[in-house]
């Protein structure tokens, strides 16, 4: 746990974790097929369905491995090469599962935005009109280098009506942003361990649908890479669901451990309640930027994320900011989005930071002092009363 003395890691992921997450990582690895691990395996794959608020017939996957291994698990199993897949752009993580898709052997259409805004959904409705069918609507829930968040729920209604999959990365997002997998009718919602999810990075987390699920059934095309290919998990999958041994690949143990304390953390209170903590969070924050004349990039409240603040450099301050906040205790991220990268920092809040009021005062307390020694006429007390308001 952070003291005055230690730094404190407010970037968009790996995040701060709680004393019993970090405790359930710290113990000696288990075997792969130790009773211990088996149940908190099987356990986690029950809690993943609360926490995506999936269906009983949906299937989660816990891999080892990072956000991008989703991704490439999602195009290898639901695209086969030639057919056509919808991404809507809006960021460096948009544009990577575009790649992976065409990787893949996908015809991608995009439909994009300038930096800071979504695609309106009337654009997305004439783009899935157009030409030859779509197999997949791919989507990034919040991109981690824009901050900029689109709405699951419309998209899945566009996607059901075209008769295509509706597929989202989660990562930035999974338990801080709102999901109902089972009521918006999603096919695939994934994200990894080290973002919302409150866990250290290693873990690929997915939560997939029937008619997801029935596309890698019905693929004609050469299956996929053996790690990648669900046909592989399934059963080892399924044995842990009933608490009995199985065998593919070794999971992380260590980490399958941390995600059962971390998952039951989440439902302790509700994903209701964690999601809504994200968006108080992110609401007091938003309220101590404005009064330190910071503005972020995305371009409205309606596509602003809760889950990490991404925001413009002042007139005349740069990037030199960033180590003059990391000396005052809090590290803090830069710019990634090329068109952004060198204008722009980002602030990461969300997993158990959320609980934490003295991490945020913290951070806003840092990112103050730091623009006031770069020569910005800034008032630290003001930014933090702003934050408790």
């Amino acid at each position: 746990m952070p003291t005055p003395l230690s730094p404190l890691l407010m970037i968009p992921g790996p995040v701060e974790v709680s004393p019993a997450v970090l405790a359930a990582a710290a113990v000696p690895p288990p075997g792969h097929t130790a009773p211990r691990l088996i149940e908190a395996f099987g356990a986690s794959l029950g809690m993943m369905r609360q926490i995506w608020q999936a269906d009983a017939a949906s299937q989660p996957f816990i891999l080892a491995g990072s956000g991008t291994l989703a991704m490439e698990v999602a195009a290898a199993n639901l695209i086969e090469p030639g057919e056509r897949a919808l991404v809507l752009n809006t960021g460096f993580f948009s544009e990577r599962m575009m790649a992976i898709l065409r990787r893949a052997g996908a015809e991608v259409i995009e439909v994009g935005a300038p930096v800071g805004e979504a695609p309106g959904m009337d654009e997305v409705r004439d783009a899935l009109r157009r030409g030859s069918p779509c197999k997949a609507l791919f989507a990034t829930h919040v991109d981690t280098s824009t901050g900029v968040r689109v709405d699951p729920e419309p998209l899945c209604h566009l996607a059901r009506a075209a008769g295509v999959l509706a597929v989202f990365d989660g990562v930035c997002a999974t338990a801080g942003e709102r999901f109902a997998m089972a009521a918006w009718d999603a096919d695939l919602y994934f994200t990894g361990s080290q973002k919302a999810i409150g866990l250290p990075p290693g873990l690929a987390l997915m939560v997939a649908g029937e008619r997801a699920l029935a596309a890698r059934e019905s693929r004609r095309a050469a299956p996929p890479p053996l790690y990648l290919d669900w046909h592989s998990w399934l059963p080892i999958h399924r044995a842990y669901e009933e608490r009995k041994p199985s065998y593919f690949a070794t999971p992380a143990t260590t980490l399958v451990m941390a995600l059962e304390s971390g998952l039951g953390e989440i439902l302790e209170a509700g994903i209701e309640a964690r999601v809504a903590a994200h968006a108080r969070t992110a609401a007091a924050l938003r309220a101590a930027w404005r009064t330190l004349g910071l503005r972020t990039v995305p371009q409205s409240e309606a596509v602003t994320a809760n889950t990490l603040s991404v925001l413009l450099f002042p007139e005349c301050i740069d990037a030199s900011l960033l180590p003059k906040i990391a000396a005052r205790g809090v590290t803090v991220a830069g710019g990634l989005h090329p068109a952004v990268k060198a204008t722009s920092f980002r602030v990461g809040h969300m997993g158990y930071t959320v609980t934490r009021p003295d991490y945020l005062r913290r951070t806003v307390e840092a990112v103050a002092g730091a623009l006031q020694d770069a020569g910005a006429a800034v008032d630290v007390e003001e930014a933090v009363k702003a934050l408790d308001t």
